[in-house]
């Protein structure tokens, strides 16, 4: 057996730190590169691991995480290589804070931070997944922490292809699926749903899902424990039961009972930060053939589809983006076929305000519309609402309905609609209903304003505005943050929440411009203050610290 750690190997433009920590198969080492000049994390085989396999597994990694390693929630990786004594080695992104499997042990996790790691990380599987990579070995150890507070899954060390496969080597019997156990082992993206799930149950319990504090835990009692027993709840107050529901369907014993893809995982977390009022997570993905649930989930603002593009040499063979046209992409032309345009009828010289509501008619009416190849898509074509002419205004608006006057009454009708008449026409033009008001008689009627003459209304009027003044003061542990509201109105309540390194706390509500606390820890403290309307529409936070 080698001595643990291994002594660190001389790498040339890396200057030696100190060990960071030790694994089944590799040691960890704190490096500084000179050019350019960073702390950089060194894993590095070990020496009585070497072998063809072990080497070509190692390989693998590092191409794995090259290509997953832009992902916000999966560690950076910077080079790869064999250094002067053999040993392969990785150079990675270096994550100073305690992985999250520290953390947990530590304290359990708040439930709004639980749920933001979760879909953080749930978003790196999905990118994972779609790149045809399934993990294998996700569990709270293998996601480090940047120094950005961002989660990072690392490790792809026993990563293999979406297909199915045969070999369990490597996992981690506390959160791996009860399908890792069978003969053969078998594994799937839905294995990594199930690892996803014991990973968020142990943050938010403090222990792997199916340990029990006070009885034997040996690897075989978990074994029986994932193949056979249910879920314990956690018993948490904090907890929601659908937080419990959703753990409990990511982990099911059936495969197929489980979140069909990490990214459903992740959006039923979403749904329960929504009934927890928190602050809603964006999903991270990279595909570059994004599927249709995407599309229709993306307009929430949820989920971020980041789509790679292939530029072709041949003109017109671009791929458009993940979600739209590329801007500025003309429409195409109407088709021949695309359905009969609207025509309005032909104005009536003997009824001047009939004649000016159709002439407006045919003036407001679009052109047809164009065709959208999209199954989704179904094109009405516009029409017209007319006015139901009341019995006073039949011979005005009906020229069927009463012979024509004599040009003495048309004069006198003329007056008395100048006084007291408008007849008013509404056309509905793409969607938008515009009302005109025509005056009858020979003058032309009103122009309509077009959309560039149309004054655009102040979208800021309508915002909440952020609370001010706010200022905080500390007396031994209780601390007390003040604050005002620039412009009050009933209902008004004030959200806030503690800030600390571990993310953003449980928010709660005051109808009081203030909020004090007891047993504040030493060193700085944080709030954020929102202010929220009656009708629930909420301001951007405010932040502020003490010392």
């Amino acid at each position: 057996m080698s001595r643990r750690p291994s002594p660190p190997p001389e790498l040339p433009g890396f200057t030696y730190v100190e060990p960071l920590g030790t694994g089944g198969f590799a040691d960890v080492f704190l490096y500084e590169q000179q050019m350019p000049k960073r702390r950089v994390a060194v894993k590095v085989l070990l020496a009585d691991r070497i072998s063809s396999s072990a080497a070509k597994e190692f390989a693998d990694e590092a191409n794995v995480m090259a290509m997953l390693s832009t992902h916000p929630a999966i560690v950076t990786i910077y080079q790869a290589g064999v250094a002067g004594d053999g040993r392969p080695y990785l150079v990675m992104e270096y994550c100073p804070r305690p992985n999250l499997q520290i953390r947990a042990r530590k304290e359990p996790f708040s439930v709004a931070e639980a749920l933001r790691v979760g879909i953080q990380v749930a978003g790196a599987v999905e990118t994972a997944h779609r790149a045809g990579v399934l993990h294998r070995d996700i569990k709270p150890a293998n996601i480090l922490v940047t120094e950005y507070n961002r989660p990072a899954l690392t490790d792809f060390g026993i990563a293999s292809t979406t297909g199915a496969v045969s070999d369990a080597t490597g996992m981690s019997i506390p959160w791996s699926p009860p399908e890792f156990f069978a003969d053969p082992p078998q594994s799937g993206p839905r294995s990594d749903v199930f690892a996803l799930g014991a990973t968020l149950y142990t943050l938010l319990a403090g222990r792997s899902p199916f340990e029990r504090p006070g009885e034997r835990n040996s690897g075989a009692d978990l074994i029986e424990r994932i193949e056979r027993a249910p879920l314990s709840a956690l018993a948490r107050p904090d907890s929601p039961a659908s937080l419990q529901q959703v753990l409990e369907r990511a982990m099911s014993k059936n495969p197929d009972a489980r979140y069909p893809s990490a990214v459903a995982f992740a959006r039923a977390l979403q749904k329960v930060q929504i009934e927890l009022t928190h602050s809603v997570t964006p999903i991270d993905i990279v595909d570059d053939h994004p599927i249709a649930e995407d599309l229709e989930d993306e307009a929430d603002g949820l989920t971020r589809v980041r789509d790679i593009l292939s530029i072709e040499p041949v003109s017109g063979a671009t791929r458009p983006s993940a979600t739209t046209r590329p801007f500025g992409k003309p429409q195409p032309a109407p088709a021949s076929d695309a359905g009969p345009r609207f025509s309005p009828p032909r104005p009536d010289a003997h009824n001047p305000a009939a004649s000016a509501i159709e002439e407006t008619v045919r003036r407001a009416t679009p052109p047809a519309p164009v065709p959208i190849d999209d199954d989704r898509t179904l094109m009405r074509p516009p029409r017209t609402v007319s006015p139901q002419p009341s019995p006073s205004s039949a011979a005005q608006v009906d020229p069927g309905s009463q012979p024509e006057a004599p040009p003495a009454q048309k004069r006198e009708s003329r007056v008395g609609l100048w006084v007291a008449i408008a007849v008013i026409a509404v056309v509905v033009v793409g969607g938008t209903i515009v009302g005109v008001n025509l005056l009858a008689g020979n003058e032309e009627p009103d122009p309509i304003a077009t959309q560039d003459e149309i004054v655009p209304q102040d979208p800021v009027s309508d915002a909440v505005p952020k609370v001010d003044a706010l200022a905080g003061t500390r007396d031994g542990t209780a601390i007390t943050f003040t604050w005002t509201n620039p412009l009050p109105e009933d209902d008004d309540l004030y959200l806030w929440n503690v800030v600390d390194l571990s993310g953003t706390g449980t928010t709660e509500t005051t109808e009081e411009t203030t909020v004090t606390f007891q047993g504040a820890a030493s060193g700085q403290v944080c709030v954020d203050v929102m202010l929220r309307r009656g009708d629930g529409r909420a301001s951007e936070p405010v932040r502020k610290c003490v010392e």
